[in-house]
This record gives C-alpha cells, structure tokens and sequence, in this order.
C-alpha cells in the first residue's frame, strides 16, 4: 500500500538505514500523501453522514 512508506519511516529517526526522515521524502512523495488522505477523509466524512 502506498500509505505504508509514510507511517514508520516519517515518524522515527532511525525509520530509515540512512539519513533524517526529511531526506526522503520529495514534492511528488508529499503531493501524493495528500492526495491519498484527501481520499480517505472524504470516504470518512462520506460514512459517517450516512449513518
């Protein structure tokens, strides 16, 4: 899953075999997080209007 790469290794400094967490991640790895969570909150907030 995409979201997988962001969960550990962003949030730990030895999440990674080399290097701060910032390091690895670029403008397309972010646009793309925020791509995926605008997608999950929509589900979210789609659901619980339903119930």
């Amino acid at each position: 899953m995409a979201l997988d790469n962001f969960y550990v290794p962003s949030r730990y400094p030895n999440g990674h075999p080399e290097g701060a967490p910032f390091e690895h991640f670029g403008k397309l790895q972010s646009s793309e997080a925020l791509t995926h969570a605008g997608a999950i909150l929509d589900f979210v907030r789609a659901e619980m209007a339903g119930s």
